[in-house]
C-alpha cells in the first residue's frame, strides 16, 4: 500500500513538474534570447544588449508601450473604483437583485472577446463617437469592471455585517465605516481585482483592435502588425516579465511583513 502511495506521489510530482516546465520554459526561452547577439531564434551566438538598445530607439515600439501602459493604468484605476463601489452596493442589496446583476456581470466574462469587441464598436459607431484613444479606454474599462467585481464579491460574503453596524452605533459616519472598517478588510481582494484588470487590459488585442482610433497601437496590435519578426520584442517581453514579477513579490511580501510587524507590536 505504501509503495502504491509512493508511486502515485512520484507520478504526481512528475506531472506537476511537466506542467511547470510547459508554462515557464517558453518565458525562460524568451528571456535568454533577448540577450542573443544575433537575430537567430534557435542558436545563441553570444551575450549582447543589442535588442534592448534597439527597443529604446524604436519610436513605434515606444509609442505602443506608452499607449499600452496609459490605457492599462487608467482602466485599472477607474474599473477598480467602480467595481469596488458596485460590489459593496450589491452586497447590501436584496438577494434577487444581487443575483440578477451578478448574472449580467458574468456575461462579458463568458462572452468571446470578438463578440464584445464588435458590440462595443457598433455602440460607438451608432452613437456617432469617432474611434480614438477615448473609446479604447472606455472599452477597456467596460470589460475590466466585471473582473474586479468577481474578485471582491467572495471576500464581501465572508465579512460580518455586524462589524460595520457596530461602527455606526459607536458614532462613525457611513463614510468612516466604509473607509475604516469595510475597505481595510477587503483590501487584498481589491488589489487582486486591480492586478487582474491591469493584466487583462495590458494583454488585450481583439477589443483594442476594434475600438482603437487610427494611429493608436498597443503592444499586442504592434506585434500583430509587424511585417517581420523583431527581436526587440524579446527584450520588451523580458522587461514586462521582470516588472510583473516585482509587482507580485511586493504585493505578497509587504502584507506579510506588515502582519509580522503588527504581531511583534502586540507581543
Amino acid at each position: 500500500m505504501n509503495k502504491k502511495k509512493t508511486l502515485v506521489g512520484r507520478l504526481t510530482d512528475c506531472y506537476l513538474l511537466l506542467i511547470l516546465l510547459f508554462i515557464y520554459l517558453p518565458i525562460l526561452y524568451v528571456v535568454i534570447f533577448s540577450f542573443n547577439e544575433s537575430k537567430s531564434l534557435t542558436k545563441f551566438t553570444g551575450f549582447s544588449l543589442r535588442w534592448y538598445e534597439s527597443m529604446l530607439h524604436d519610436r513605434t515600439m515606444q509609442q505602443a508601450i506608452y499607449y499600452t501602459v496609459l490605457v492599462a493604468v487608467i482602466a485599472t484605476v477607474v474599473s477598480t473604483i467602480v467595481g469596488t463601489i458596485a460590489a459593496i452596493g450589491l452586497s447590501k442589496s436584496r438577494k434577487l437583485l444581487r443575483s440578477i446583476v451578478l448574472e449580467i456581470n458574468n456575461l462579458p466574462v463568458m462572452n468571446p472577446d470578438i463578440v464584445t469587441a464588435i458590440g462595443l464598436m457598433l455602440l460607438f459607431i451608432s452613437a456617432k463617437v469617432e474611434l480614438s484613444l477615448v473609446t479604447l479606454i472606455l472599452a477597456h474599462i467596460s470589460f475590466c469592471i466585471p473582473y474586479v467585481i468577481l474578485s471582491i464579491m467572495p471576500k464581501l460574503r465572508q465579512l460580518d455585517d455586524n462589524v460595520a453596524e457596530a461602527a455606526l452605533d459607536l458614532g462613525a459616519t457611513p463614510w468612516q465605516a466604509l473607509t475604516k472598517v469595510i475597505i481595510p478588510q477587503i483590501f487584498p481582494a481589491i488589489i487582486s481585482g486591480a492586478l487582474i484588470a491591469f493584466s487583462m487590459s495590458f494583454d488585450d488585442f481583439v477589443i483594442s483592435f476594434f475600438t482603437a482610433g487610427v494611429g493608436i497601437n498597443n503592444i499586442s496590435m504592434y506585434v500583430y502588425s509587424m511585417k517581420r519578426y523583431n527581436p526587440g520584442i524579446n527584450a520588451l517581453s523580458t522587461l514586462i516579465v521582470v516588472v510583473v514579477t516585482v509587482i507580485l513579490i511586493l504585493v505578497n511580501v509587504i502584507p506579510t511583513l506588515r502582519e509580522r510587524k503588527e504581531a511583534k507590536a502586540v507581543r
